[in-house]
């Protein structure tokens, strides 16, 4: 039977998972787990700007009520906080906090290794042409 690059890609996605499930606390996992991960994700890749609860919406594809749920809960869990903007009293940019910064840290770290252990034995030829190879594949399904 042929393999399937779809099937291949799931799969490998799977196990990345499982890897970086094993590789990090219970704590962490909880902290910033689906949405909450990408959210502090965003914000951290965006630390250079102003983010607002509107660009969450349009990043993610979610609703003004769903945003605003998220963010109440991140709050809750200590994982962002919602400053007011002097020139607008109805905006509040979303920031991270200590504490997610922290998290920020520890993802990198583990997203080092996942690559690394993921790369590891490929030649720095093998390395760039793979990542031709899937620039290709997200701009064929573009």
């Amino acid at each position: 039977m042929q393999r399937k690059i779809g099937i291949d890609i799931h799969r490998l996605d799977n196990r990345i998972r499982r890897y970086v499930q094993r590789s990090v606390t219970q704590y962490e996992m909880e902290a910033v787990s689906g949405t909450n991960g990408r959210i502090v994700r965003f914000l951290s890749e965006h630390a250079d700007r102003d983010v607002y609860q509107k660009d969450l919406e349009s990043e993610f594809g979610i609703t003004r009520s769903t945003a605003s749920r998220v963010l109440r809960l991140m709050e809750q869990k200590g994982l962002v906080e919602r400053q007011s903007v002097p020139h607008d009293a109805r905006l509040k940019k979303v920031m991270l906090t200590e504490r997610s910064r922290r998290l920020v840290q520890q993802m990198c770290q583990t997203g080092t290794t996942v690559d690394t252990r993921l790369l590891s034995g490929f030649s720095p030829q093998e390395v760039q042409t793979l990542y031709g190879f899937l620039d290709r594949m997200f701009q064929n399904l573009e």
